[in-house]
């Protein structure tokens, strides 16, 4: 089955750009290999500036979304989600390369590229939606920042413990003191949430994952609630916080703000190998026996 990805958009590590340098000839195997197959390629432009591929045409990342059918990331995982929430209000589906530590998101590895980008562009692939995190920081009632998560929104002090009162569909839940609190995806179930003890879950649940950060009563356990929830995260005293989404921006947090977390309307496709199982991935990454 031929597919109509026929725009096709590749993706570097575009915030590294000694990364970008070392990947420059997978990029320009892959770039010319598309081309050959009369694909009409785009280069997102700090990922052809500095890669120097400049016999490509270039988009801004921004920009790649109205324009394209399939985006192919190669780099790591922290590449994947900062595409993946550029991409938000499009319908372009992802296709990682793994050039990165653990892949958990990029299952590619570029030495099979051509040849598993070929089966995938006849159609011989598993597309997987993945659910999203919207929350908006309100204080005194108004909200004053917005944004969206693949992995995970954390709330975290930067100093001592954080005190934070948290409600669940307008229901108490309980007041913690911690170093931070993580709200999971199913996606960023194998990220920060893991290293703190939170559980895996598997990417067609549809929940979310609540994870103290070293909590001061160790009865205060992770939780998993329906994805369905409104989550309301109230900060109660702290030094000093941050708020972050998907380890790679912060915006500053003073007392009394409100989080409030909710599944964002919109998912983000991955598209993998028609071969692809999440519990291989899981055994492969995690070393499992």
């Amino acid at each position: 089955m031929q597919t109509n990805f026929k725009k096709i958009a590749l993706i570097g590590k575009y915030m590294n750009v000694s990364a970008l340098q070392l990947m420059r000839s997978d990029l320009a195997d892959l770039a010319q290999h598309l081309a050959a197959k009369n694909h009409e390629v785009w280069i997102e432009a700090n990922t052809a500036h500095h890669a120097q591929l400049a016999e490509y045409k270039t988009l801004t990342l921004g920009d790649i979304g109205q324009t394209v059918d399939l985006a192919i990331v190669m780099g790591g995982d922290g590449t994947m989600l900062s595409v993946a929430r550029s991409l938000i209000d499009t319908e372009v589906p992802l296709v990682g390369i793994n050039r990165g530590r653990f892949g958990f998101l990029t299952d590619l590895r570029a030495e099979d590229m051509l040849v598993e980008i070929d089966r995938m562009l006849t159609g011989d692939f598993i597309k997987e939606p993945r659910m999203l995190l919207s929350t908006n920081v309100v204080r005194d009632g108004q909200v004053v920042y917005s944004s969206h998560a693949l992995n995970d929104v954390v709330i975290k002090s930067g100093l001592r413990l954080i005190e934070l009162e948290i409600e669940i569909d307008g229901k108490f839940v309980y007041k913690q003191r911690s170093d931070g609190l993580i709200i999971s995806t199913p996606t960023g179930a194998t990220a920060y949430a893991l290293s703190a003890g939170g559980p895996i879950l598997h990417p067609n649940l549809e929940a979310i994952s609540l994870v103290p950060i070293c909590p001061h009563t160790l009865s205060n356990r992770p939780i998993a609630v329906n994805s369905a929830s409104n989550i309301v995260v109230t900060v109660v005293q702290f030094d000093e916080a941050q708020l972050s989404f998907d380890g790679q921006f912060q915006v500053g947090l003073e007392i009394g703000d409100k989080i409030v977390v909710q599944r964002a309307e919109k998912t983000i496709s991955l598209l993998h190998p028609i071969e692809y199982c999440y519990f291989d991935m899981l055994r492969n990454k995690l070393n499992w026996g």
